[in-house]
């Protein structure tokens, strides 16, 4: 099975937002120290988005169904566009960018079993919970847009109190641009 690309160069993919009971949040440190990062996966042809984020996160952090509690997913596709270096102009269908759908997930062990070894190329190779907004901060740059958007979709439909408050570094601009995406 191979990942879908759809007509405009998206790549389907799905975005994991693992969280718990304290409000925070999974952050993955990328094999090759290539920076901190959520989860995330292509959606194979015949797959629906829930069995790629099951698989995804069986893949990329050994956890289960069971393991895990979904809270929310976003309405929509969100996407990014893949700067000129990324894209790989070799392979066809050629991919641009990514559409991602968004799931907001609550562990049910307060330290879940974490585990990079079920598939020979593991993503991840460390990972640690961080504040609700630090991945944001710590993504690379092309994917912060859509981090913001994922988690202030997921935040204001799936967290009982609502949105966290916003750190010292996060920007008066981008919090108003945020509102606005509501």
């Amino acid at each position: 099975m191979t990942d879908h690309i759809d007509n405009e160069g998206f790549r389907a993919n799905v975005g994991i937002v693992l969280s718990d009971d304290l409000g925070r949040v999974f952050l993955g440190r990328r094999v090759g120290n290539k920076g901190w990062q959520f989860p995330q996966g292509g959606i194979r042809r015949g797959e629906s988005v829930e069995q790629a984020m099951y698989r995804e996160l069986l893949e990329e952090i050994g956890l289960h169904a069971e393991q895990v509690e979904v809270l929310g997913v976003t309405r929509r596709w969100l996407r990014y566009r893949l700067p000129r270096q990324f894209i790989r102009h070799d392979q066809q269908p050629l991919c641009i960018g990514q559409k991602q759908r968004w799931y907001l997930l609550r562990s049910r062990e307060p330290t879940p079993a974490v585990r990079f070894d079920t598939t020979g190329e593991p993503e991840f190779a460390d990972w640690r919970w961080a504040d609700f907004w630090e991945p944001v901060r710590e993504v690379i740059h092309f994917k912060r847009r859509v981090y913001e958007l994922a988690l202030h979709e997921l935040g204001r439909s799936a967290l009982p109190g609502g949105l966290p408050p916003y750190p010292d570094w996060w920007s008066a601009a981008g919090a108003r641009a945020s509102r606005r995406d509501r």
